[in-house]
């Protein structure tokens, strides 16, 4: 799927924590916030759209999801943080080229018919989730489990995979089928990365022998050489001119994203903008990680996925016109089925460490909201979601919000804003809140029902805000009238 991803180390954050975040832009795909018991993992899992059948492991632990609601093309569980605090985000989708593709080809399913064979396809983003975070203690085990699982069986698409545990923060890229190389985030780093193959450095030497900050396949460097993929002109190796892509399409759909995020962290240490800036909205060269200018909160993190280039001339709300308006895919899109930051905190008890944070919806209109994940189950706000539109649930009445207030934005924005910053606020009021009477009392038994708080209070603000921008809507209908009947 399109998304954007932003990993935060933990020094690189307000208050020590590691973060990864992404958007899930799917195709208006109807998603819900779950928990699965390890009771409720399956022992066998087949894949939907490949066919591929893997025997699971039988020490499964409990996990958060954001599955799709309609199965019928799989699972989709997208993000979660396990009962060992490791976050997890699947996929990126990434860009590749036709060197790398060629020499290490995609597993597709191919369709048994017409007196063919059916050819079992690799796993994708489908499976990741489901494969991966119920077993693994650590973001550095992640990454060796789905390694050992893309070797086995490759992968029908190129991908990147985050993982995030209390110190350590994990991003691993798909190199055609069955290749893969990771790196782990510097501590006082952020990345961004929009919809390409993103790191433009690797240390191979750490990862063929150390490997404290870089892992890969095993005959990386062989399958490199031998099939002629170094584009570097000196020592120093970026796998981004290696493995990536660098095409006219990314400097619509890719490379603008990148540009916002780095020019909102670091406006100081770096020029983003005018003539002589050092990296402009279609520059291949963007840093994937950066030192940002000031501490990141969730707060930033939550901006920066919703961006539609404000403050630029590129922003299609824009009533000035810039002769650029909506010339670049935005971050924050209509077509979005949930945003999450998987938070593992540093400055509370075990028991509380894992928070995710959640968006349904286009994160351009709708709220962040955070729970914890030690709970067998998630407020029926969050995880009872219909197919068919309701108020009932966060997911609809986010998508409600960003339909209505997009029509009228001129009006609706300032409700937008106080919507967010509402539910944002009042949400680390609760979490402050029972994060001190749990640790006072010892007992953290008592996260379901600060879910539970949670939720209801995202539901009260939702509907009002609801309601804020129906009106507006209604006003500025194209059968209005000035004269009244009444």
């Amino acid at each position: 799927m399109s998304c954007t991803t932003i990993l935060v180390g933990k020094k690189a954050s307000n208050d020590r924590s590691t973060m990864i975040a992404r958007t899930d832009d799917g195709f208006f795909d109807v998603k819900k916030l779950i928990v699965v018991n390890p009771e409720d993992q399956m022992k066998v899992y087949k894949s939907i759209l490949s066919h591929v059948e893997i025997e699971l492991p039988d020490n499964p632990m409990r996990y958060t999801a954001c599955p799709s609601v309609d199965k019928k093309s799989g699972i989709w569980a997208a993000t979660g943080i396990n009962a060992a605090n490791v976050g997890m985000t699947a996929t990126e989708t990434i860009t590749s080229n036709p060197r790398v593709l060629s020499a290490d080809p995609l597993v597709r399913y191919v369709e048994g018919k017409d007196g063919k064979e059916e050819v079992i396809g690799g796993i994708g983003e489908e499976d990741i989730v489901v494969l991966v975070l119920p077993y693994i203690r650590s973001a550095r085990e992640g990454v060796i489990r789905l390694a050992s699982l893309l070797e086995k069986y490759g992968t029908y698409e190129s991908n990147g995979i985050a993982f995030n545990d209390e110190n350590e923060v994990w991003w691993l890229e798909t190199i055609g089928g069955h290749h893969w190389m990771a790196r782990r985030v510097k501590d006082d780093e952020v990345v961004i990365n929009p919809n390409q193959f993103g790191m433009d450095g690797f240390d191979l030497y750490d990862a063929y022998h150390e490997k404290k900050e870089n892992m890969c396949s095993e005959d990386l460097i062989d399958f490199i050489i031998d099939n002629n993929l170094n584009l570097n002109q000196d020592a120093r190796f970026n796998p981004r001119y290696v493995f990536g892509s660098r095409t006219d399409s990314d400097h619509v759909y890719n490379t603008p994203r990148a540009w916002f995020m780095g020019r909102y962290l670091t406006p100081e240490s770096h020029k983003w903008d005018g003539p002589d800036a050092e990296f402009t909205p279609e520059c291949d060269n963007i840093p994937w990680s950066l030192v940002p200018d000031r501490k990141v909160t969730v707060e930033d993190v939550k901006y920066m996925l919703s961006s539609h280039y404000q403050g630029t001339p590129f922003n299609p709300y824009t009533s000035q016109d810039t002769g650029k308006r909506g010339m670049y895919r935005s971050i924050g899109i209509n077509r979005t089925g949930v945003t999450s930051v998987c938070q593992i905190r540093a400055d509370v008890p075990e028991p509380l460490k894992g928070l995710e944070w959640i968006c349904f919806g286009s994160t351009t209109f709708d709220a962040l909201l955070p729970v914890y994940t030690a709970v067998e189950k998630m407020p029926s706000y969050l995880s009872d979601v219909t197919l068919d539109t309701s108020t009932e649930n966060f997911y609809w009445g986010s998508r409600l919000i960003g339909a209505l207030a997009d029509q009228n934005y001129g009006t609706c924005i300032q409700h937008i804003e106080r919507y967010q910053a509402a539910v944002i606020t009042e949400g680390r009021r609760i979490v402050k809140e029972y994060d001190r009477l749990m640790s006072e009392k010892d007992d953290y038994s008592l996260t379901e029902e600060a879910n539970e708080k949670l939720a209801s209070m995202a539901k009260e603000k939702t509907i009002d805000t609801l309601n804020k921008v129906l009106h507006e809507g209604s006003l500025h209908m194209k059968n209005g009238y000035s004269r009244a009947d009444n």
